[in-house]
């Protein structure tokens, strides 16, 4: 082995062990406080037993208060209608389990925020200024933050389905390779967000800027998507956003491997375009932070 390809593999091996000492100490600030786990996982529950239980669509389109007067017609024929009505409209008949599929990319979406409020924090502890007078290279500190984000949050929508199938969401079209397949889209999906969060905390100074501007871009995210509803039900112009917006793709992807809903794009396509947003995001905090972390 020669001198070069020496520095080269220590290079590397330092590089592994500085990402994975950044990555595993905010880690620990999670996986050591159950409550933090407990609490991040209240919104989407509550999102699911209430919103989901409550919006019971089927119980609207198959009882007797969708007859019509005067038809009495048999209880057969309203849970034909009604169930042709659900599968138009949502592709299922139980629309508890398609908004389950938009929880887990909800959990991914708002769980990605603390990857950006790590940085805010450790900036205004100090820690931020000791790590930057160590070698450790600045695309370390970054990606560190971003593998923290889509760690969690991976863990909480594994979680959270785990919650659904409880509820009563439909498996009859569960697999281990459509889970995989589902859980490769919030990968990316993840990445990407953590990503953005962290570019963002790259110019904030104040953790109340970065929650404000988190929250703002949060929210019309998941509500411009086909998390609640599917796209063809909302007006044009929403239209025209949610379908450029990257969780309707993750989504898409869930519910086509995990509840067999046929997705109006092609899950190849769906994936080149999670993947070009997770790797340009990426790209540009890597890069800004050679810029903007300095000692």
């Amino acid at each position: 082995m020669t001198q070069t390809e020496s520095k080269g593999i220590h290079s590397i091996s330092y590089l592994a062990r500085s990402l994975w000492s950044i990555t595993n100490r905010d880690l620990k600030k999670w996986y050591l406080a159950p409550v933090l786990l407990f609490i991040s996982l209240i919104q989407p529950v509550v999102w699911l037993a209430l919103f989901g239980k409550a919006f019971n669509f089927a119980g609207i389109f198959t009882n007797a208060s969708f007859n019509i007067p005067g038809l009495n017609l048999p209880a057969s024929v309203l849970n034909t209608i009604g169930n042709t009505l659900l599968t138009n409209t949502f592709g299922t008949t139980s629309y508890f389990s398609f908004l389950a599929v938009g929880m887990l990319a909800f959990i991914v979406v708002f769980t990605s925020m603390m990857s950006g409020m790590s940085i805010v924090w450790d900036r205004r502890f100090g820690f931020l200024d000791k790590l930057l007078t160590t070698p450790i290279p600045r695309a370390s500190i970054v990606i560190g933050k971003i593998l923290n984000g889509v760690v969690r949050s991976l863990a909480q929508a594994l979680i959270v389905l785990v919650i659904a199938v409880l509820l009563s969401m439909n498996t009859a079209y569960f697999s281990v390779g459509g889970i995989l397949i589902a859980f490769g889209a919030l990968f990316l999906l993840a990445f990407g967000m953590s990503s953005l969060f962290v570019l963002l905390a790259l110019h904030s100074k104040d953790w109340q800027t970065q929650m404000a501007i988190a929250n703002l871009l949060s929210l019309p995210l998941l509500f411009m998507s086909n998390a609640f509803f599917p796209i063809s039900a909302m007006p044009s112009w929403l239209q025209a956003i949610a379908n450029v917006n990257p969780v309707s793709f993750t989504i898409a992807i869930g519910r086509s491997t995990l509840l067999g809903i046929t997705p109006t794009i092609s899950l190849g396509s769906a994936f080149l375009y999670l993947g070009v947003f997770a790797a340009l995001l990426g790209t540009v905090s890597i890069i800004l932070s050679w810029k903007l972390l300095k000692d």
